[in-house]
């Protein structure tokens, strides 16, 4: 039986980390999983039910009945939030934030991280986030580290917003992105942290091909 490998990559937000995951589980024929997405699912639930975010024992209480499935068709990935496909609404701007304060919480992390591992343990995967290689899956073969700078990580995620016709301003976009990095790498549990062993790679001024290419290249 050949062995099982395992990707991961970590990085800030904008930073590329989901764009190139899926490109590179396309080149590679790797399952593709995308960690945000569950978090940014269980921020929606939290931000649709009114619960704050900082009321732990109420998420928590709230995860025991939380259904969450990640589903595959013909490639894509889809999320199903208790029952219901939620692909699109997690990708909403002001969920963004709900997915920050809650990946925050030991018991939503740990519930998350459960089930990533559960997945990578079968079968070749590419996992990104911000602590795979230092805590989900800490003996992964290989560890990237994606980052840019703020401004342009903003320009990006404007780009994308204004692509779906969502009204939206850069510079507000570049101040959440700064908090939301502040934010990640401070919390007490699991914090944005690049793992000793990763490969360090500034998207700034790199497109997409161009990245993909330099992470394939040290995977083959």
């Amino acid at each position: 039986m050949s062995k099982i490998i395992n990707i991961a990559i970590d990085g800030p937000a904008g930073a590329g980390k989901s764009t190139i995951a899926r490109l590179l589980a396309e080149k590679l024929g790797y399952l593709y999983l995308d960690t945000g997405a569950m978090y940014r699912a269980v921020g929606l639930k939290v931000f649709r039910s009114g619960l704050a975010v900082d009321d732990e024992a109420k998420i928590g209480e709230m995860l025991d009945t939380t259904e969450l499935d990640i589903v595959y068709t013909d490639g894509t990935q889809k999320i199903f939030l208790d029952g219901k496909d939620v692909s699109e609404e997690i990708r909403e701007h002001n969920v963004s934030a709900y997915a920050s304060d809650v990946s925050k919480i030991k018991a939503v992390r740990l519930k998350m991280v459960e089930m990533q591992r559960d997945i990578a343990a079968k079968q070749n995967c590419i996992l990104d986030g911000r602590d795979i290689g230092t805590f989900v899956l800490p003996n992964a073969e290989y560890k990237f580290f994606l980052t840019a700078n703020s401004r342009e990580r903003a320009k990006r995620r404007f780009a994308e917003l204004k692509a779906k016709g969502v009204e939206c301003n850069l510079e507000q976009i570049e101040k959440d992105i700064i908090t939301r990095d502040y934010n990640d790498s401070h919390r007490e549990f699991a914090p944005l942290k690049q793992a000793d062993d990763a490969v360090v790679i500034d998207t700034s001024d790199m497109n997409i091909g161009q990245v993909a290419e330099k992470i394939i290249n040290t995977v083959r």
